[in-house]
């Protein structure tokens, strides 16, 4: 069973803070980036950004990576740990990792993608975390940070408090190369978003979150690293969004309707599912801006069909602004949020 949660104190400005990476060492191959990130932290928090051996390291183990993070955590210097970005291979470093120096001095950390191994681990210790937030891609790479995402940084580094998740009203799918100096000037292509759709009773729901990228999820569910009774997610809010990896719809509903044959699905009583990501850089041929909507609205609708089935009194709301997308919101993970069916409104807390 998870342990009950425990909050972690916010960090004050001239706090230290780590700058991991557990995944894939995106520093090593665009370090201009990467210092820029570091800059904007500091600017925008007042923290103190420190680096770790394997931070900028791309041959790193998953040892020598678990070790940076087991230093991280015990550490009373350190007030949290950011990670840089995700990856596809932290389910081989989680095994290393300390649940008693994590459980003795509680702190946040910040990523998502691959880096939901770490988080739902750390959930297993009853650390809680946040969804969300990564110095390579949200902080380092463009003009500024969004002030979505500069809101609820500050907010789960420094201020907690609760804020409401709106629509920013554009989304990019991914940003310029990084071998491209304008990486570091320039946004991604923007487009507008869509409405988001809700489904379910019109009631409101708080509770805890857990989840994260649904590739993902599945990996830690098939190496048996979550709770045997998944009613230890009961009253809460799954978060679920899919990878730069573009999967299609109907295999986010086979692993969808996985968790739903698990219990997961029946056991929360709302769901939150991401904005999809519809196009990457890795491909030749950028899909038309029809092919990009067909894409979420496939996901969108086998999302919305899967959950019925298994859960049709949950509350669902698609299209939020989390995961792979930016203007990025960084969400509670193990902390609470409110997803309002009735007024159609979704509240973070982030104390």
């Amino acid at each position: 069973m998870a342990r009950p949660p425990t909050t972690a104190p916010k960090a004050r400005p001239g706090d230290r803070v780590a700058i991991v990476s557990p995944s894939f060492a995106a520093p090593a191959v665009a370090p201009a980036v990467h210092d820029q990130a570091l800059r904007r932290l500091r600017d925008l928090t007042g923290l103190e950004p420190v680096e770790y051996p394997t931070t900028r390291r791309l041959d790193a183990s998953p040892e020598d990576r678990a070790a940076d993070l087991n230093a991280a955590f015990a550490d009373p210097d350190i007030r949290a740990v950011l990670a840089t970005i995700g990856g596809e291979d932290q389910i081989t470093v989680v095994p290393h990792l300390d649940p008693d120096v994590a459980r003795a001095d509680p702190k946040p950390f910040l990523g998502y993608s691959d880096n939901t191994n770490v988080l739902s681990w750390l959930w297993e210790q009853g650390v809680r975390g946040f969804y969300g937030g990564s110095t390579q891609v949200h902080l380092g790479a463009g003009p500024g940070v969004d002030p979505c995402h500069a809101d609820s940084l500050r907010a789960a580094l420094l201020t907690g408090g609760r804020l409401e998740v709106t629509d920013p009203g554009v989304s990019e799918d991914f940003g310029r190369d990084w071998a491209d100096p304008a990486a570091l000037s320039e946004y991604g292509d923007r487009r507008p978003t869509e409405p988001w759709t809700w489904a379910g009773p019109a009631r409101a729901v708080t509770g805890p979150t857990w989840g994260g990228c649904i590739e993902v999820l599945q990996w830690i569910l098939t190496a048996g690293r979550f709770p045997a009774d998944p009613a230890v997610l009961g009253g809460g809010v799954l978060l679920l969004e899919s990878s730069e990896e573009l999967i299609p719809a109907r295999e986010f509903g086979w692993i969808l309707r996985a968790l739903g044959e698990r219990g997961l699905l029946s056991a929360v009583d709302a769901v939150l599912v991401a904005r999809a990501a519809s196009a990457n850089l890795d491909q030749a041929v950028l899909p038309s801006e029809a092919e990009r909507a067909a894409h979420r609205e496939a996901q969108r609708d086998v999302a919305l069909e899967t959950i019925a089935r298994y859960n049709p009194t949950a509350v669902v709301c698609v299209g939020v602004p989390f995961g792979h997308t930016r203007p990025q919101w960084i969400l509670p993970y193990g902390g609470s949020v409110t997803v309002d069916g009735a007024a159609r409104r979704v509240l973070a807390d982030y104390g």
